[in-house]
């Protein structure tokens, strides 16, 4: 009888198909939530690889522009949760602001700033945002 191996790095099926983690709220779990966010998209694409190389930057992209925001514009912790869907994958980034958030314009010549919101959108299927006492959950759908 041949034992398990306590070092196997097989996934079950809702390790690849959810993942979440809860930030503080600082700056640098930004670069965490991406972090978390590459684990998840190494994992999924070892057994469904995306459609197009690019869905993978765009939802790094994505998963970076919506902590970055949680940071910036809301106190406190904030927490990403990955999904697999059908033909994609669902990001839902919840921080404490009830603020719903809005476009700026982005204006190069006065500095940085205003395209995060611009860029969400175009590289997701569907975006939406629920508000609720304890903050908001912002739901992206991105394809895979």
């Amino acid at each position: 009888m041949a034992a398990e191996s306590r070092w196997d790095r097989t996934l079950a099926s809702e390790e690849i198909t959810n993942r979440t983690a809860s930030f503080a709220g600082e700056l640098h779990n930004v670069t965490g939530a991406r972090l978390v966010a590459e684990e998840f998209l190494y994992d999924l694409a070892r057994a469904a690889p995306p459609a197009a190389p690019e869905h993978w930057d765009d939802i790094l992209l994505v998963v970076t522009e919506l902590a970055a925001n949680a940071v910036q514009y809301a106190p406190g912790p904030f927490q990403l949760r990955l999904r697999r869907t059908f033909d994609g994958v669902h990001v839902v980034m919840h921080d404490t602001s009830t603020t719903e958030p809005a476009p700026r314009p982005f204006r190069p010549s006065k500095g940085g700033g205003g395209i995060g919101w611009h860029l969400i959108h175009t590289l997701s299927d569907q975006v939406s945002v629920v508000t609720g006492e304890r903050g908001k959950d912002i739901h992206v759908f991105l394809p895979w």
